[in-house]
Parts: C-alpha cells; structure tokens; sequence
C-alpha cells in the first residue's frame, strides 16, 4: 500500500506541474489551427530550396503534432507539391517539439531545457533537410517525378474557387477549438496516460542517483538512442519521462538525445519514409536525427556544467511543492479530458446510420 500510495502520490504531482501548461499549448495549438491557412503553408514547401527546407524546419517547431498525426500530414504535403526536402524538415521538426511540449518541458524541466529543445529540433530538421536537397529527386522511391503543382495550388485540399472569402475569424477560432479539444487530445490521450504513468513510477521504483552510474556523455546519449529509435513516443508524453530520468541521475544531454530522439524515429516513420523517399534518403534522416542530437547533448551538458547546475535538483525542486488551485483545477480537467477521449477510443461513438468511427474509418 506504501508503494501505491508514493505512485498516486508521485503521478499527482507530475501532473499538476504538467496540466496548466499543457492547456495553455493546447489553446496556442488552437490559434495556429485557426490562423495560419493550410494551403499557403503547401505552398511555401513546394520548391527544391534552401528556403523551403528552412521553412519547413521552422513551420513545424510550433505544430503540436506527433508522429503518428505528422506523417499523413508530411505526405500530404510531398503530394501536393513539397520537395523531398522540405517534407524531411517538416517530418523532424514537428514531432520533435511543439507549443504543448514546450510548455510541460518549461514545467517539469526548467528554462535551459525549454530554449535548447526546440532550438535543437529545428537545427536537426535543417541539417538533415538540406543533406537530402545535395540528393537528385530520383531518390523518391514511390514517386517517379515531382508533383506538379498546377495554377499555383496545392493538388489536394485545395478550394476549387481561390477568390472564396476567408472564414468568419470566429468561426476559425472554433474550428481551431474543436481540432485541438477533439482530435489533437485524441492522439496525444493515450500516449500522455503512459507518459506520466512512467514518469510516476519511475519517480517511485528506481533509486535516486541509479543512473548516474551510467557514464555520462557519449555512453548515455548513445544509449539513449539504442532506447528511443525503434519505440514510439510523443514529445509531449517523453517529457515527463526525460525528467524523471535526470531527477535518478542520467545526465541532461542524454535526455535531451531521447527527448529529440524519440519522438521523430520509430519503426512506422522510418518504413513510410524508405517508403515514400528511399533508402538514401532514410539513411540521411537517421544520420542527421542522431548526429544532431548527440552534438546538442554535448552542448547541454556543457551548458549545465559550464554554469555549475545539478540538474538532478533542478528537476527534483517541484517534487515537494504544494499543489495550488489553478493545478487543481487544470488536473482535473485534463483527467476529465484525456477519460473522455481514452473511453471513446476503446468505445468508438456511434455515427449516422449505427456506424463506430472505428468502422467508418476502415471502410
């Protein structure tokens, strides 16, 4: 009972820490969805350029999306037009940070770790994209040529009338809404669950300073690797357990080589981008993803020992502190929210016609 007790306990607090900077991610996710149009975004990727690659890398730093929503969305955009370039930047960028991830890293972690992360995800996703732009198109493997891109509009999703006038901005604004309360929570819910579940019983289960007897630097970062490249985690949900990882002693820039790691490599991602851009440039997206992770979390440690920072303590400061109202009130919420949405993904809601999304969605 001791145990359980310390494991609710533990599980509570991460996330409290968690849950009112995770509203405030979901709610920027909701004016992103609602004011940035989709089809300037195709547009701007569409060219075989530097330029594109950079925009790419940045467009998708914000985008609260994981890699299991970014990929429809990645080929979505290499359809429409996107260089194979440009579409690697957006496939890194995205999942391995974004509004909601920057909020939870800023309260379990600490400012370091808030600024290095993204900063990091997009000099990873400008990096590997340019070393796929120095490779001819030919090594697309399920597209022969490039897409055409016809009167300057995306091939798909695209309005048949451009001269339509733009959408009431309220009316935008709850779309936006809707998206991120709907379907953004709906991906993240269960990966979320296992993250802070992890992170609890991380917390509990192992001892503390455990992992510093890891050899910090290249042995833990590469370790870290061999952990996070096959499995699947979103940024959101590793975070949690990035930091519960540092409090039981594995060194920042180890941590920060699974928190880039992890959410932009697992065994689906790699096989759609063999898939759909070949071996080569697989190769490449591996090699920059790793190489970039590992020269950051040399430089986070740097960091933390150049300015003298435990960062087992910095991480560990929140673990005694009361629980206020607002995280009361935010917990409560999110527990309410990602309920809602885990039940309905083990029961789908019924649609017109006594159909489950399950099975509209494998008709």
């Amino acid at each position: 009972m001791h145990i359980a007790s310390l494991f609710l306990d533990a599980l509570l607090r991460v996330a409290a820490e968690s849950a009112p900077y995770l509203f405030l991610g979901i709610a920027a996710a909701a004016l992103l969805r609602a004011f940035i149009p989709e089809q300037q975004v195709y547009r701007l990727l569409g060219k075989s350029s530097f330029r594109s690659v950079f925009l790419a890398s940045a467009i998708g730093v914000p985008l609260p999306l994981c890699s299991c929503s970014v990929i429809p969305g990645a080929m979505a955009l290499r359809e429409s037009g996107a260089s194979p370039a440009a579409t690697t930047s957006f496939l890194i960028s995205t999942p391995e940070t974004g509004v909601d991830s920057i909020g939870i890293t800023y309260a379990l972690m600490d400012p370091i770790m808030t600024i290095v992360r993204p900063v990091a995800a997009f000099v990873s996703a400008l990096v590997t994209g340019s070393a796929v732009g120095l490779f001819p198109a030919s090594t697309s493997a399920a597209w022969t040529e490039e897409p055409v891109v016809e009167d300057d509009c995306c091939s798909t999703n695209c309005d048949t009338d451009t001269n339509l006038p733009p959408k009431e901005w309220r009316a935008s604004l709850l779309d936006g809404f809707r998206y991120a309360f709907g379907p953004l929570i709906e991906d993240l819910a269960p990966w979320l669950a296992v993250g802070f579940i992890l992170a609890a019983l991380l917390a509990v289960v192992v001892p503390d300073g455990m992992l510093a007897n890891i050899p910090s630097g290249w042995i833990s970062s590469l370790l870290m690797i061999l952990i996070a490249t096959p499995v699947y985690v979103c940024a959101a949900a590793a975070t949690p357990i990035a930091a519960a990882l540092i409090v039981k002693g594995l060194d920042p820039g180890a941590a920060l080589v699974f928190l880039l790691v992890g959410p932009a490599t697992n065994i689906t991602t790699m096989l759609v981008v063999s898939r759909f851009m070949g071996n080569k440039v697989l190769a490449i997206y591996l090699g920059g993803v790793t190489f970039t992770a590992l020269l950051f979390g040399v430089v986070v440690n740097a960091i933390y020992s150049g300015l003298l920072i435990d960062a087992s303590a910095v991480m560990a400061t929140t673990e005694n502190a009361e629980v206020t109202l607002v995280q009361s009130v935010s917990v409560i919420a999110l527990a309410i929210l990602l309920g809602y949405h885990l039940w309905h993904r083990v029961w789908p809601r019924p649609q017109a016609g006594g159909e489950t999304e399950a099975s509209s969605l494998l008709r």
